[in-house]
């Protein structure tokens, strides 16, 4: 789910406004962050395989320490305490170590049967990845309304804060949308270094935050 890991930091972000939206973002994306690290490390692995679900051509091999729950909450917390420890408000640090958990949910919502719950563990998932149409209204639906929401708590100081917003959006949109349509990677070295790109994100959070001003100052 990549486009409601972005929905999950726009919703976090209108009931924590004083948490910087680049934290929020590198939160939501957390897991999948670490995850092409641990891939050109030889820790985890994936393999490409078209047709393995409707969406993505992905089989996810192993990722224990990225992507079990009992890990994903292990970050969540570690998250969460250097968030506190570096000025950000109990409450605001609550929710962005929530925000990084939220992570492994929504891919249990997607992912087939392949989340370990502990390293070693047996594994689960849901499959919305099965049914396009599924995905799209699903997660589609999620976005649209953390959009919304998010819109509603901003304004932006003026054309370079549209800019920023927009093309991030439109961005993962486009990302999103055409993934199960897209030519399949060559090799797992390939995801990986395409999934470094994900380290931009939380900068671009910041480029939006930097162009926008909170209408409610009174959360956490």
């Amino acid at each position: 789910m990549f486009a409601g890991h972005l929905a999950m930091a726009f919703g976090a972000k209108s009931v924590a406004p004083k948490v910087p939206l680049s934290l929020l973002v590198g939160a939501s994306f957390g897991i999948d962050i670490l995850w092409p690290i641990f891939l050109l490390l030889g820790i985890e692995s994936v393999t490409v395989d078209p047709g393995n679900t409707a969406f993505t051509a992905l089989e996810f091999i192993s990722y224990p320490w990225s992507h079990s729950l009992l890990m994903v909450l292990g970050w969540g917390v570690l998250l969460g305490a250097l968030a506190f420890r570096f000025g950000i408000s109990r409450k605001g640090a609550i929710i962005t170590g929530s925000v990084l958990v939220s992570h492994w949910i929504l891919d249990w919502i997607t992912h087939r049967p392949d989340l370990p719950l502990w390293p070693g563990g047996s594994v689960t998932g849901l499959g919305l990845w099965n049914s396009l149409i599924g995905t799209y209204v699903l997660e589609g639906s999620f976005l649209v309304f953390a959009v919304f929401v998010y819109l509603r708590s901003v304004s932006f100081k003026g054309g370079q804060g549209r800019i920023a917003f927009y093309s991030l959006l439109l961005l993962v949109l486009f990302i999103w949308a055409s993934q199960p349509f897209s030519p399949p990677p060559p090799d797992a070295q390939a995801v990986a270094m395409v999934g470094l790109t994900m380290l931009l994100l939380p900068f671009w959070g910041m480029w939006i935050e930097r162009n926008t001003v909170l209408k409610d100052l009174n959360a956490a």
